[in-house]
């Protein structure tokens, strides 16, 4: 079942702040008013809510919008593309403000406010005093023509004239309808003194001048809405559908904040968080594909997305369950489009696998992908993990070391070499049959070679199978480290300082 299929042309709207980089609550509403718009072939708005200059980071909008993109939503409308319904920078349509500003007040739906901000102080005191809600007592509301021309001149907001009795109902598609009374809503500021209209009047104005016919946002701004609607009335315009989703909170049931790890896309992102993973699990919180599949990349999301399976209660974010998600993306992906990805991780460690420090291994790019990524969680893992095949291993893993470089393992380490050079099969077989012939020739088991080699010509104790990596390396490389590896034993004072 679809909720409300529109009947009109679907037109919905993202409006961030830019005050800094995209959080993922952010990105998470952003995703399913995408969703919503490619479901029903409708319009998504990109709109900057950038009036307060105070609060606004030089370049956040421009690089809000490219982390956007790089999760692979994009806009039909917006301040970088045009539309039909612009500006779509808020800064930029003040008149629009100032026009809807002067309606509302002529039709007495509102009033200017001469109270000062010590009178205001006083009453919010005095009410907190007797236990009561802080809420504006309506005196300038009820001035005298006299007494308001007394005034004329002097500094005053504006304030919507709220109804005293009855309710405002927000027909929710989440929530359903959420009733607010009117008693409980003050005579709330849509303009400031020094002209500027309120978040509350300005999302109104352009929602309205847009065409926006839903309104899909965090169900924190859920108790700005009845708000919202009494401004729609007072302005004789037909108000957007609403839905309200969950919160993202942390596994604590908090509200979800760095100190519960990345939180920001980029942080995800630098992390090794691939974009279609993180999108995919975005996509998941606060919402339940109806073949209960886990794994759908955008264009897969965008085409089972429904309201009505949107949950009312508050999503928990759980890393791990993205981390997993990422893991299976990096495990199912084709190799060649995980080797794309993890270049740039590579490259951060200076590793350029077709020019590699130390010559070249016996596999090519994608092989080495696909011999590495069963082990990764993160394209840093895979990184991580793919380095020994393109730069010398200048360091040890420590408890390796301890465990496997032991007394004799420097003389063992250079017999290894010395059998190895006369292999003439270097596939994964022949070298495991090796292995086995010169454990039983020495008298030792298998894992007393396996694990000094591995450290050896690897840097770490875990990873593939061992003569996989040996196959892939190839017999230069292998034989060059292993007696490296035994000199490095041999002579302590000439290894580099670790401090």
């Amino acid at each position: 079942m679809t909720t409300n299929v529109p009947a009109r042309a679907v037109r919905v709207r993202y409006a961030p702040s830019p005050t800094g980089s995209v959080h993922v609550g952010n990105a998470h509403t952003a995703l399913f008013n995408y969703l919503f718009s490619r479901r029903h072939q409708g319009r998504f708005v990109y709109r900057l809510e950038d009036t307060d200059k105070s609060r606004e980071v030089e370049g956040a909008a421009e690089t809000q919008m490219a982390q956007l993109r790089l999760l692979g939503i994009t806009w039909d409308e917006g301040p970088d593309v045009g539309g039909p319904y612009g500006p779509y920078r808020q800064s930029e349509r003040s008149h629009r403000y100032q026009e809807a500003l002067e309606r509302v007040e002529a039709a007495g739906r509102a009033y200017r406010c001469y109270c000062t901000p010590d009178r205001l102080a006083a009453m919010r005191a005095e009410q907190a005093q007797a236990g009561r809600p802080p809420r504006y007592d309506g005196r300038c509301r009820h001035l005298s023509e006299a007494e308001r021309t007394q005034h004329a001149g002097e500094p005053h907001v504006l304030r919507l004239a709220v109804p005293d009795s009855g309710e405002t109902v927000v027909a929710d598609l989440i929530r359903g309808d959420v009733r607010f009374q009117h008693s409980e809503l003050d005579d709330f500021v849509i303009r400031k003194s020094d002209g500027t209209p309120l978040y509350n009047f300005g999302v109104v104005v352009d929602d309205h001048e847009m065409a926006i016919t839903h309104v899909i946002r965090g169900d924190e701004h859920l108790a700005n809405t009845p708000k919202q609607l009494l401004l729609y009335e007072a302005l004789g315009w037909e108000p957007p559908l609403f839905a309200h989703i969950p919160m993202l909170l942390a596994a604590d049931r908090s509200k979800l904040s760095k100190r519960h790890g990345a939180t920001a896309l980029v942080d995800f992102l630098e992390q090794g968080i691939l974009p279609e993973a993180l999108v995919n699990y975005l996509g998941l919180l606060g919402f339940s594909p109806p073949d209960g599949r886990e794994m759908l990349e955008l264009d897969e999301l965008s085409q089972v997305f429904d309201l009505a399976r949107v949950q009312r209660s508050a999503a928990v974010y759980d890393p791990k369950k993205l981390e997993w998600l990422n893991t299976q993306y990096i495990k199912t992906w084709p190799a060649a489009r995980v080797a794309e990805r993890v270049r740039p991780q590579l490259a951060a460690r200076g590793i350029t696998p077709e020019d590699p420090a130390e010559g070249p291994p016996a596999i090519d790019f994608v092989g080495a992908v696909d011999l590495v990524r069963e082990r990764a969680h993160t394209l840093v893992d895979l990184a991580a993990g793919m380095a020994f095949l393109y730069a010398p291993v200048v360091t040890y893993d420590a408890a390796g070391v301890a465990k496997h470089f032991g007394p004799g393992a420097s003389e063992r380490l250079r017999e290894l070499a010395a059998a190895l050079e006369s292999a003439s099969d270097w596939s994964h077989d022949a070298l495991e049959a090796r292995y086995t012939e010169l454990a039983a020739q020495w008298n030792v088991s298998r894992g007393a070679l396996i694990h000094p080699t591995r450290l050896a010509v690897t840097g770490t104790t875990v990873g593939p199978s061992l003569f996989a990596c040996l196959a892939a390396l190839g017999p230069s490389l292998v034989i060059a480290r292993l007696r490296r590896a035994a000199q490095w034993i041999d002579e302590p004072l000439a290894r580099p300082s670790e401090s």
